[in-house]
């Protein structure tokens, strides 16, 4: 950890990594999330201009290209109703394209770019198919639909738009949408104080041996930063801790320590657990410690307050 290499690998050419003592569960993940075209956080995107589209899911990682529709649209100076009825097939053929090409059974962000109006154009053309129709997925792309400018329609002007701060905003909170409300779930838990909302390191370790963080709500909320540990047995502990929540069926949620969540964990030791049923005195251990020593109060009440203010 710590340390990286360089390698040119050639386009379409197989290649193999091999670690001496294998890869855990959670790089395994990380690696096959980089790699997966159509996850949580990848956004849609179509870039057009009269009679091209290119239809894209832009990821964390990469933009992959779906599809590419091409259709004839007469120019100008033909009859406006020509016109007209060209852009009608060219819109119909790029909507059938893109709803196959990309899921929208849940909702998900749609990035239109185009020069001049033909995203504009698309995006109302979407939304009058959902009224007609009286289609709610419809009706729900419309809405999700964002327009940026672009210079054509052909791929290569998503690099101009990707740097848009209006599109990499959006990305940002799609990317990590579920990691603000797992925490927002958390702190409300914790404000219950019912016992099901537990965090640091010991407790968690408690209530995840128990097998309280299993089935039936069981959430562990755990920083990225503690798999990039310079000690190889932390990284080990953290990673048999994840691999022990998906064994009795509860869900691991590995949150960006850079992002705004993860500086939330971040305050609270950067592990935490939703639990499935109530457990208690799981700090008692601590609490003895911290009998053992006299805190300084002044520390003592700056952590309560930090605290209050990530809850």
């Amino acid at each position: 950890m710590g340390a990286h290499h360089t390698l040119d690998i050639e386009i379409n050419r197989s290649f193999t990594v091999v670690k001496p003592d294998g890869w855990d569960s959670v790089a395994k993940a990380t690696l096959a999330q980089a790699l997966s075209d159509d996850k949580n956080g990848a956004m849609a995107a179509v870039v057009m201009q009269e009679g091209l589209a290119n239809i894209c899911l832009i990821t964390q990682f990469r933009t992959v290209l779906k599809t590419r529709v091409e259709s004839v649209v007469p120019k100008k100076r033909d009859t406006a109703s020509d016109q007209d009825a060209g852009m009608r097939r060219f819109f119909d053929k790029t909507l059938s394209s893109l709803l196959r090409a990309v899921d929208f059974s849940e909702s998900r962000p749609l990035l239109l770019a185009s020069p001049g109006f033909v995203a504009t154009d698309f995006k109302e053309y979407i939304a009058k198919q959902g009224r007609d129709k009286s289609d709610k997925v419809l009706t729900a792309v419309s809405r999700q639909a964002t327009i940026i400018h672009a210079n054509s329609g052909h791929v290569h002007s998503l690099n101009e738009v990707l740097k848009s701060p209006e599109v990499l905003a959006k990305m940002k909170d799609m990317n990590y949408a579920k990691e603000v409300q797992y925490m927002d779930n958390f702190f409300d838990l914790l404000k219950l104080d019912d016992g099901r909302a537990w965090y640091g390191s010991r407790a968690v370790e408690k209530a995840i041996a128990d097998g309280a963080v299993g089935p039936g709500g069981g959430v562990l909320l755990i920083n990225n930063s503690l798999f990039r540990s310079q000690d190889l047995a932390t990284r080990k502990k953290y990673v048999a801790l994840v691999d022990k929540v998906k064994l009795d069926g509860g869900e691991a949620r590995i949150l960006s320590s850079d992002h705004e969540s993860g500086q939330r964990l971040k305050m609270l030791g950067d592990i935490a657990a939703i639990l499935n049923y109530p457990m208690h005195d799981l700090d008692e251990d601590e609490e003895e410690q911290a009998a053992e020593a006299t805190p300084d109060r002044r520390n003592y009440e700056d952590d309560i307050d930090m605290l209050d203010s990530v809850i």
